[in-house]
């Protein structure tokens, strides 16, 4: 894998200057070493009960060893039973860190962290002869996680395949789920360590368990990080983990709290994705924090044109408008990453460990799922152009063609603001709407963030709601064909993900922000007109 070597590099020599009294700060402060072992008072008295039990991600190189053998052991019994293909049901840092680590080391992972019923339908038209599925989540309670294992129970059983033998359990010891899972006799329960948040459990069971059974060389990810762990402790101005959260704490107080994540040429696919949880819901509270910006490339909009509110930051060796360059291994970039969000909570005077509004949108959908008339017919579109009806949140134009709507949509951001594209479609099927982010960060010039959801809601959605109040968030939402029953539940998938994209727009709009919702009601025709209104908004 290319950069090999881990190091942060401040290429800007004025962001240099700037971090240096930040990163002088920390080590005074002797906030590596603290973190390290584990000292739960760095973010003040009112964090130190979270930080006592969320810190055990700083050991997990070593503590994870154990599990390697397990992970092995089971994937070599799958694989004599004629049982090779991995699908993977879980939400946020449940699913993002196995979706790197498979696609860096090149082997396939079926990942559901969707409700759109096509792209579950999808994963269940594969050969269930062959297909174990692994159900990651810390309670058992995450909706869309206990839709995939009711829904594949049901299609295992019909298909005459015993479900249990085929339900791979990650959880938390004595979490609801792991007592259902014995209740059900699932195959195998890995218990994941319980002092560690989803965000920082890359190196768990979570990250290593169906990247394992998957193929992936989790051992070696686990000998990176190692690798690593003892500069990351140290403190030294020189510390990698210092010199990134200085870098992005000095970037801030000057205005620039966005930070741009650009790939060039690490050998690592889809880190931005992993980080942007990492940092979005870990600093994006009390009004403040730092807003990641996933982006295609160093020559994507939003990093090769940043603005002074955005620092690009470069994954692989710096190039083009970046002003940050990290470089390393998977492993060691994900436990420097780690360190260094840690280490900027601290600058930052937030707590890193907490997600104080993300409960907030699922409370929201649940309460639409309990009123389903409101999600029946009770909503009317403003405007309807083509195959896209309107909505928009009090404040929002809503009335003419869909490029002018967009236009004024687009100038409502502030111009340090940024603009949030949320797509409750299937990533696979529906997989040229992220495009949409580039041509509308180059045509209005103001960052841009992309999300799938509801997957981003376990991620940006805490920023969205606790960061800096600058965004505003373009809704789409799209007609479902054939929709998917959840066994046992009041509610089929489509309506699930529609309660979902309509509980958080609702949170959002309660919070004063501008939320514009496009429904397709046919996905391709709309789409494409949604493309040419775009690209006639910005000229």
């Amino acid at each position: 894998m290319a950069g090999e070597t881990t190091g942060v590099e401040i290429v800007d020599a004025a962001l240099a200057g700037e971090a240096a009294p930040f990163a002088e700060r920390l080590v005074a402060d002797q906030v590596a070493s603290k973190l390290a072992s584990q000292d739960a008072t760095l973010w003040g008295p009112e964090a130190e009960s979270e930080a006592s039990i969320r810190l055990s991600w700083t050991t997990l190189h070593k503590s994870s060893r154990p599990l390697i053998g397990e992970i092995e052991t089971l994937r070599t019994d799958l694989r004599s039973e004629g049982v090779d293909r991995v699908v993977l049901a879980g939400m946020g840092g449940s699913s993002l860190a196995p979706e790197v680590i498979t696609a860096t080391d090149g082997v396939a992972l079926t990942v559901l962290d969707t409700t759109d019923p096509g792209q579950v339908a999808d994963a269940l038209a594969g050969d269930l002869e062959r297909t174990v599925i692994v159900v990651s989540s810390k309670s058992g309670g995450t909706v869309e996680t206990d839709s995939h294992r009711r829904i594949f129970a049901k299609a295992f059983a019909d298909a005459g395949i015993d479900a249990a033998r085929r339900i791979v359990v990650v959880t938390d010891p004595g979490s609801p789920f792991a007592e259902l899972s014995e209740k059900e006799g699932y195959r195998k329960v890995f218990l994941a360590d319980p002092n560690v948040g989803g965000r920082y459990s890359a190196l768990t069971a979570f990250g290593l368990v169906p990247a394992g059974l998957a193929g992936a060389d989790v051992a070696r990810l686990l000998d990176q990080a190692a690798s690593v762990a003892d500069e990351l402790a140290a403190d030294s101005v020189d510390n990698p983990a210092v010199k990134l959260a200085a870098a992005w704490a000095a970037a801030h107080e000057k205005g620039a709290e966005k930070v741009v994540i650009g790939d060039t040429g690490s050998g690592i696919k889809g880190f931005a994705d992993w980080a942007e949880q990492l940092i979005a819901e870990s600093t994006g509270k009390q009004g403040t924090g730092l807003l990641p910006v996933a982006v295609e490339g160093p020559s994507a909009p939003g990093f090769a044109d940043a603005k002074d509110d955005a620092t690009p930051v470069a994954v692989g060796p710096a190039e083009g408008a970046a002003k940050i360059s990290v470089t390393g291994s998977l492993g060691a970039q994900f436990l420097l990453w780690e360190f260094a969000t840690a280490l900027a909570g601290r600058l930052l005077g937030i707590n890193p460990f907490d997600q104080p509004d993300v409960e907030a949108a699922k409370k929201a959908a649940r309460s639409l799922l309990d009123d389903p008339d409101k999600l029946k017919g009770g909503e009317k579109p403003s405007t309807v152009d083509g195959a896209v009806e309107v909505f928009g949140s009090a404040g929002v134009a809503t009335e003419g063609k869909l490029a002018d709507i967009l236009r004024a949509f687009f100038d409502s951001a502030p111009e340090t603001g940024y603009i949030a594209v949320q797509a409750y479609l299937d990533r696979l099927d529906d997989a040229s709407t992220s495009l949409l982010r580039g041509e509308i960060a180059k045509r209005t010039g103001r960052q841009t963030t992309f999300g799938w959801g509801p997957r981003f809601l376990h991620s940006t959605g805490q920023y969205h709601k606790g960061g800096h109040q600058n965004g505003v968030f373009l809704q789409l939402t799209g007609a479902v064909e054939d929709d998917l029953d959840v066994p046992d539940r009041p509610y089929t998938l489509g309506v699930l993900q529609h309660a979902q994209a309509l509980g958080d727009g609702q949170v959002l709009a309660e919070h004063g922000r501008p939320v514009l919702r496009l429904h397709l009601t046919d996905r391709a025709a709309g789409l494409a007109e949604l493309v040419r209104a775009v690209q006639e908004a910005g000229e």
